[in-house]
């Protein structure tokens, strides 16, 4: 099946959806009728996204401004916050920002101004945890003269774009092979896909100077790349991901898997075998590009160690946060023992500690590991779905994603981010929107969970209260 035929699946959804008419007004309802002309499915999908991404974004920007106004900056004395970074704008600059600029914004923002100088050493070497793509990026757009929080809001909102887009033509490809052409569901859970990815619980920091979005984009893009046989495009954006996140590395062993196992659109299996594991395509030249995945993460450890650092120091700031190698998956099992601490400090009413606090109340520090591991419940499901419904590259690279933060644990909070973590794991939203086109009772429940959560989380945010 080829990625045009699968799109078949979504123009038999509804022709009349397909009908750029009703919205010609917009330069942008102009721009996808031109599409559409060409290419209907993507047209609509352009439309999809487009809806999604200023509806989501009005309401991350609209519930954040409401939570300053209503009660304040929040505790900004004990943040990471230089002046003239996150503050000292004015009234209305700073409202608009806070939504955006919180916490590890301040840290891409610094760099961005005045690179990592690990020639400094311990002095920066807080920084170098953060990897140099976004800030760099956002150290261009800056330099066009846009405002550095702009240029960090506009860059996110792009990748956040792209990254709709890529889902929901990954998702129209995965669901296409299981359902029969002209069955509605293909083109239902595409569109549930770019819902749950853009009003997701943690989807806010898709928006923030944050570098979320940008990963997300180009790990959809290996992928998608990946599904098509574009070899040298799964090299380029491998790369790029491997200099946004230090999980972009392990995007090299799915990319792997569907070069040899597939399944693949540029051309048929060269052996049909009934042995699982015996590779269904040959290796050919093509395959080398995959070698170059790594590259992203080998130049920033070379500009560390040429500019008088450590070519490891991205390794060696984790402590900095706290993080330490407690074992694979260890984390798993700490952060359930902590959440039970946790219940007995919120139910000792504050005369005992059961934990080591994190620098705030044990109270809040209780409640953060509960939150923490709920998150970490709701996701077992989903990663259980992934395996079972996607092609085996999607759960292998879930599994290995979540190896890293899950065998590096915070003392205090061993689930420390892993919202945010999550949040970027694109096959757990595909799984999502597939089971609950099965289940169409459960959609607006979900969607509008899913869209209250983030509402509270960005509040939070917003108010300089630590999420994630």
């Amino acid at each position: 099946m080829s990625p045009d035929t699968a799109d078949l699946a979504i123009q038999a959804v509804s022709p009349a959806e397909l009908d750029p008419a009703p919205e010609l007004e917009s330069p942008f309802a102009r721009a996808t009728a031109a599409l559409g002309a060409i290419d209907p499915a993507k047209a609509l999908a352009a439309r999809e996204v487009w809806r999604a991404l200023w509806s989501s974004r009005l309401f991350v920007w609209a519930a954040g401004m409401a939570a300053v106004l209503a009660f304040g900056a929040g505790p900004v004395r004990n943040a990471f916050n230089p002046p003239g970074v996150t503050r000292g704008f004015g009234w209305l600059p700073s409202l608009l920002a806070a939504p955006a600029a919180r916490w590890d914004a301040a840290w891409y923002l610094v760099i961005a101004h005045y690179g990592y100088r690990p020639d400094l050493g311990a002095f920066t070497a807080s920084r170098t945890a953060f990897f140099p793509l976004y800030p760099l990026c956002l150290s261009v757009i800056a330099h066009l003269g846009v405002p550095p929080i702009l240029a960090g809001v506009l860059l996110s909102i792009v990748a956040l774009a792209l990254a709709l887009y890529g889902i929901h033509r990954l998702t129209t490809l995965e669901l296409a092979r299981r359902v029969p052409i002209g069955h509605s569901a293909p083109g239902e859970a595409s569109r549930l896909a770019v819902l749950l990815t853009a009003f997701a619980p943690m989807a806010f920091f898709f928006s923030a100077v944050y570098s979320e979005s940008l990963y997300l984009a180009l790990s959809v893009g290996v992928f998608l790349c990946a599904r098509q046989g574009r070899w040298a495009w799964v090299a380029v954006l491998g790369a790029l991901a491997a200099a946004t996140r230090s999980a972009g590395v392990v995007l090299l062993l799915p990319a792997a898997m569907l070069y040899l196992y597939g399944p693949r659109e540029d051309r048929a299996p060269d052996l049909l075998t009934a042995v699982r594991w015996r590779p269904a395509y040959r290796l050919r030249r093509d395959f080398l590009w995959l070698g170059l995945v790594p590259a992203g993460l080998g130049v920033y450890m070379a500009y560390l160690a040429g500019s008088g650092g450590d070519a490891l120091m991205p390794f060696h700031a984790q402590a900095v946060w706290s993080r330490h190698f407690a074992g694979p998956y260890v984390g798993v099992w700490d952060g359930a023992k902590v959440a039970f601490e946790g219940v007995r400090q919120l139910f000792s009413q504050g005369h005992r500690v059961y934990f080591p606090a994190a620098g705030g109340s044990p109270d809040i520090d209780a409640g953060h590991n509960l939150m923490l591991l709920a998150f970490l419940l709701a996701a077992v499901p989903m990663i259980v779905g992934v395996l079972r419904m996607l092609p085996l590259a999607y759960g292998v690279y879930v599994i290995l994603a979540l190896a890293l933060p899950l065998s590096y644990p915070v003392a205090s909070q061993p689930l420390m981010s892993l919202p945010r973590f999550l949040v970027v794991l694109f096959p757990l939203s595909i799984w999502l929107a597939a089971w609950l086109t099965a289940h169409p009772r459960a959609r607006v429940p979900a969607l509008m969970g899913s869209g209250l959560l983030m509402a509270f989380f960005v509040a939070q945010f917003a108010t300089w209260h630590w999420v994630a």
